[in-house]
C-alpha cells in the first residue's frame, strides 16, 4: 500500500498506516466522535476537527456505518475530497448495513442526532459488497485502503456468535479479497475488542491488518501473550483503538467515578489505574501521555488512533505524543508490577 510519509515500524515490516507528516507521530484520528458518540458534534466542528488534524499531519483516518448511521462517513468524506486521494489513508468497516425508515430514532447505539436508518447485521458476501459501496457513495470517493470486519464477536451476537464468526470466515473475508483483487479496497482486516475472536479467525484465514480496541493498553494488557506476537509474525499491522481505554487513562481514577469499557470502572482498575498515577507524579509523567506512548513500542502496532471530539483533545494527544518520558518510569513499573516483564516500552 502506498502511504503518504515513512512511517517507523518495527520487525522490518512494510507500514500500511501513515503517520503524521513532517512529525513522524504515529497518530491517527477515529470518527466515531464525528457521528455523535454520546453527544452531537456540529458539522461545522466536525470539520474543523478533520481540518486541524490534516494541518497537524495527520494522514491516517477511520470511519465506520456504525458511526452516526452514515454521519461519520459522510462528514469526513467531505473533508477529505479537498486533498488527492492518494494522500491519505482512509478506512471504513462491515458488518452493518442501513435501512432507511423515516421514523427510526434519532438515539441509537450510543449515537445521538443520527441519520434516519436503522442498522442490521449482515457479514453475507452480497451485504459485505453493499455496504463497501454504501460507504464508498457517503464517502463520496472511489476506493477504501483499509476495510475492517466490524465487530464479530460474542459481545455483539451472543449465542450466535459461532455461526457469525464461520460466516466471517467462508464469506465475508472472501468477498473483501476478491474487492481487493478488483481495486475497490487495499487492506482487510478485523476490528474489535475481542482478543479471542481475532485469534479463531487467525488459525483459519489471513489479515493484512488489524483494529484493536481497549485490549493492549498501559492498564489492559490482555492481547500481550498470544496475539501481538502472532500478529508480528504474520506481518499482520495493527492500528490500535481505545489507548485510554475509553476514559479511565485519560482522566485517571477520579475518586472512583473514571469509565473503563464504557462503564463504571471495576475496583480492580481503579486501583491499578491510582497506582499507575502515583509513579506518574513521581516522575512528572502525564498519565496521558504514557498511555499513548507505551503501545507503540510494540512490533505489532503500527499506529494508535484517537477518537478526538474537539479540536483541544487532538491537540493535547500530539503534545503528549511527544513528551518526554524518562527510562526509569518504565522500570518503575515495571517494578511495582504494573507492567508485564515481558511488554517492550519506548
Amino acid at each position: 500500500m502506498t502511504t503518504a510519509t515513512t512511517t517507523t515500524t518495527t520487525a522490518g515490516l512494510a507500514p500500511v498506516f501513515s503517520a503524521c507528516e513532517g512529525s513522524g507521530l504515529r497518530l491517527g484520528l477515529g470518527g466515531a466522535p464525528l457521528g455523535n458518540l454520546f453527544s452531537a458534534v456540529s458539522d461545522a466542528d466536525a470539520r474543523a476537527l478533520v481540518d486541524a488534524a490534516w494541518a497537524d499531519g495527520c494522514r491516517t483516518f477511520d470511519t465506520a456505518p456504525h458511526y452516526g448511521h452514515g454521519l461519520s462517513e459522510q462528514r469526513l468524506g467531505a473533508a477529505l475530497r479537498q486533498h488527492p486521494r492518494d494522500s491519505y489513508i482512509l478506512s471504513s468497516k462491515v458488518g452493518r448495513l442501513l435501512l432507511p425508515d423515516a421514523n427510526a430514532a434519532r438515539a441509537q447505539h450510543g449515537y445521538v442526532d443520527i441519520l434516519p436508518f436503522n442498522q442490521v447485521w449482515d457479514f453475507s458476501a452480497a451485504g459485505t459488497r453493499r455496504s463497501v459501496e454504501e460507504s464508498l457513495q457517503r464517502l463520496g470517493l472511489p476506493r477504501l485502503d483499509v476495510v475492517y470486519v466490524h465487530d464479530p464477536d460474542a459481545a455483539s451476537h451472543g449465542e450466535r456468535a459461532p455461526a457469525v464468526l464461520r460466516q466471517v470466515i467462508d464469506e465475508t473475508l472472501p468477498e473483501l479479497r476478491q474487492m481487493k483483487r478488483e481495486g475497490l479496497i487495499r487492506a482487510i482486516g478485523l476490528g474489535t475488542n475481542d482478543v479471542d475472536v481475532v485469534l479463531q479467525v487467525l488459525r483459519e484465514a489471513g489479515l493484512d491488518v488489524l483494529m484493536l480496541a481497549g485490549r493492549y493498553s498501559l492498564l489492559d494488557h490482555s492481547a500481550l501473550a498470544a496475539l501481538l506476537p502472532q500478529c508480528a509474525a504474520r506481518g499482520v499491522r495493527i492500528a490500535l483503538g481505545g489507548v485510554f481505554n475509553s476514559g479511565i487513562l485519560a482522566t485517571g481514577a477520579r475518586g472512583g467515578k473514571a469509565s473503563f469499557n464504557y462503564a463504571p470502572a471495576a475496583r480492580e482498575w481503579l486501583d491499578r489505574t491510582a497506582r499507575i498515577e502515583l509513579v506518574c507524579k513521581a516522575h512528572g509523567v502525564p498519565l496521558r501521555a504514557a498511555a499513548l506512548q507505551f503501545p507503540l513500542a510494540h512490533a505489532a502496532v503500527e499506529i494508535v488512533m484517537l477518537g478526538a471530539r474537539k479540536i483541544a483533545e487532538w491537540t493535547d494527544a500530539v503534545a503528549m505524543m511527544q513528551h518526554p518520558i524518562p527510562p526509569a518510569f518504565w522500570a518503575d513499573l515495571r517494578k511495582q508490577g504494573l507492567l508485564p516483564m515481558e511488554a517492550p516500552t519506548p
